[in-house]
């Protein structure tokens, strides 16, 4: 399973030692199908490797204004931004079919400061890049339906 972290788009470009140490602080954990994994307005520290299975990523979960944003599957993650900021979450993740996920606390990122600050700063870029490229396509959605 630790093949996972190698197609992890912010984890890349980290060496050899920095992804043992991320590594060494994950937690497996199996979420049946229909689990609420994070929900939306709650605050959480935890970010989300998917290794087996996928998950729905869903705005105003349970409501009839419910939208999903997006399906990801193995190899995809989620929690990302808890990395940078403390907020609520900003959606609801539900596991589409039984899943199978490794997690990584906030802390585990900042050791990874204390330990190696050149690594943590290529996962900040690495961060960075992939919230503008989702925002990119959430301009093209947004566009195309005005």
């Amino acid at each position: 399973m630790r093949a996972l972290f190698q197609n992890v788009p912010i984890l890349a470009g980290l060496d050899e030692a920095a992804l043992n140490l991320l590594w060494e602080q994950t937690v497996e954990t199996r979420a049946p199908a229909g689990t609420v994994i994070v929900r939306e307005g709650e605050i959480g520290n935890r970010f989300f490797l998917i290794g087996e299975g996928s998950v729905r990523v869903c705005k105003h979960f349970g409501e009839r204004e419910e939208v999903e944003l997006a399906r990801l599957g193995a190899g995809g993650f989620f929690g990302e931004m808890c990395i940078l900021e403390t907020l609520p979450r900003s959606a609801t993740v539900q596991a589409a079919v039984n899943t199978t996920l490794r997690s990584l606390t906030s802390l585990a990122f900042y050791h990874l400061y204390q330990s190696m600050p050149s690594q943590h700063g290529i996962l900040v870029i690495n961060i960075a890049r992939d919230l503008s490229r989702r925002l990119r396509h959430l301009d093209e959605v947004f566009a195309a339906r005005h």
